[in-house]
């Protein structure tokens, strides 16, 4: 769980995986069932856990080790009875405890700072909002939103197990390296 890399093309993921990304994440917005089923041909080969974002027909489809849906996206029981890993997102603690209660794996917490990829997102949770989570939950915490390899290590320090990263993809190794120090002071 230690980096996440949210990312629509296979190419980019077997960077991402080579530089140490742990969690590969199928995220591609806007599109059906079907035409994220054919974008996520050859994931499931790159040697990481593969997750599939908000659709779990195509998870079950890509034979994906798991889903991460969002507070508003259908599926929980689906993914659940059909055990795949299922993580949920959370922008607070009682969102956190809810979605650990419901069967969640781990949590996807943030956004921790603005990001473009959100722009419709909470407002963001901040260190403290994080700390906050990950005190809440037995579960792991991954923290997401606007991290990149200058503040993941916060992001550890605040109690996070792991990050998730879209436009920080592309700078994986030094991403991964933030972690592991980090994670080596606890």
């Amino acid at each position: 769980m230690r980096l996440h890399v949210l990312i629509d093309d296979v190419e980019v993921a077997r960077r991402a995986v080579a530089e140490g990304a742990t969690v590969v994440q199928l995220r591609v917005k806007g599109v059906s069932t079907e035409a994220l089923v054919e974008r996520g041909r050859g994931f499931r080969e790159l040697g990481a856990t593969f997750l599939v974002n908000d659709d779990v027909e195509a998870a079950l489809e890509l034979g994906a080790d798991g889903v991460h849906l969002g507070r508003s996206d259908a599926g929980l029981d689906r993914a659940l009875s059909a055990v795949l890993t299922v993580g949920l997102s959370a922008a607070s603690a009682d969102e956190a405890l809810d979605a650990e209660w419901e069967g969640a794996a781990y949590v996807g917490a943030g956004p921790v700072w603005a990001t473009p990829s959100k722009p419709d997102a909470d407002p963001p949770i901040g260190l403290d909002g994080l700390a906050e989570i990950c005190e809440a939950v037995s579960i792991p915490v991954v923290a997401i939103g606007g991290i990149d390899a200058s503040n993941a290590g916060a992001c550890i320090e605040a109690g996070a197990h792991g990050v998730a990263v879209i436009r920080a993809a592309a700078d994986a190794a030094a991403v991964r390296q933030a972690v592991d120090e980090a994670l080596g002071t606890r």
